[in-house]
């Protein structure tokens, strides 16, 4: 099959039954999705500056926290330890991962919030105007019913429902990210990374957050989208996420919340803008999930909520420590090998000369 350049509107000959000014609309959307689409830190900043003005929409700040964290995952790629495990075109391939499933679930996304945007800007639901975008049907129906019963919560749900449904076969499932990424033993050993671990930061230092083990799987990651959104918007820790989220800029770089949790933090991963490269992204096809899938009652069922959050501050600096500890013995067993391979080619050369 022919690789496409990503076309917003995937059918001109629908064009001819909007109106002008849903024309217009549907042109507008698409520039602005094009113009805050092209990495990580554009991505970020975006979901923030929507919530702000929506702040009805939940999930936008779930996303923009979500995009926080893998942009920190891209940038350990090249810090300061990473490299020393990892050579270069594990890393690319790492990178690649992490930059495919943001991208992916922002194009998916966006205009779906921006036509929500217009609905209430011109009084009325625009949720016709979503296949023009290529979202599921499941979340056409969504949209409608928010716009008719304003459950919040429910939409909050179903949006985590679409996004992790939507990455399942263009990125767990795509057979180069299958087998480099996650058919390997590297991925596997979770604990050593950070796929398994998901950080909301505060500027008093502490650290909250969630894990998920199989990651591999739909309903794992949903479980996991429900149970940070359960965190995030507590009453009692929402106010210090909004704090840290709308006073620290996003770089890419850990130290953007280990400023606060260490006295005196060194960084130790980089600005993401002068590390990696602006990826051009390409989609072969467009397939509905929902049209496939069967939607399951328990991934609207809701968690257990806890008045109390679980701080990692403790647990993050002690993996961080043993992490570390981790990679310096395997990088020095590696030199010690490689270097003793070394020496006895040159032994074998000399005995022959």
């Amino acid at each position: 099959m022919q690789v496409k350049r990503v076309v917003l509107i995937y059918d001109p000959n629908l064009s001819k039954t909007l109106t002008a000014s849903e024309k217009k609309i549907v042109h507008d959307i698409a520039k602005v999705v094009k113009r805050n689409n092209i990495d990580n830190i554009s991505r970020t900043e975006a979901y923030l500056r929507y919530y702000n003005a929506h702040s009805n929409i939940k999930w936008s700040f779930l996303a923009h926290m979500v995009s926080r964290n893998a942009g920190w995952n891209m940038g350990d790629l090249q810090g300061k330890w990473f490299p020393l495990i990892l050579d270069k075109k594990k890393r690319a391939i790492l990178f690649r991962t992490y930059e495919r499933a943001n991208w992916l679930i922002f194009h998916d996304a966006y205009p779906q919030l921006l036509l929500y945007h217009y609905s209430t800007k011109n009084g009325a639901p625009m949720f016709h105007l979503l296949p023009y975008f290529h979202v599921s049907q499941f979340m056409v129906k969504e949209w409608n019913r928010f716009w008719e019963k304003g459950d919040r919560e429910r939409l909050l749900t179903a949006l985590i429902i679409n996004e992790q449904n939507l990455i399942q076969k263009p990125v767990v499932e795509q057979p180069r990210y299958k087998k480099n990424v996650f058919h390997t033993l590297l991925f596997d050993f979770q604990d050593w990374f950070h796929y398994s671990c998901v950080l909301l930061p505060t500027m008093n230092g502490r650290l909250y957050g969630s894990s998920v083990h199989g990651f591999r799987t739909v309903d794992r990651r949903i479980d996991l989208g429900k149970k940070l959104s359960a965190t995030l918007f507590n009453e009692n820790y929402y106010p210090y996420f909004y704090e840290f989220a709308t006073n620290t800029s996003h770089s890419g770089s850990r130290f953007d919340y280990e400023q606060y949790v260490h006295p005196k933090p060194k960084r130790t991963t980089p600005y993401l803008r002068v590390t990696f490269p602006i990826i051009d992204h390409h989609i072969q096809e467009y397939e509905d999930w929902s049209e496939t899938n069967r939607i399951k009652r328990k991934w609207f069922a809701p968690i257990k909520k806890h008045s109390h959050a679980t701080e990692l501050s403790t647990w993050y600096k002690k993996k961080q420590t043993r992490l570390h500890r981790a990679i310096i013995l395997r990088h020095h067993l590696k030199s010690k090998f490689e270097s003793l391979g070394f020496n006895k080619r040159e032994k074998r050369k000399f005995k022959k000369n």
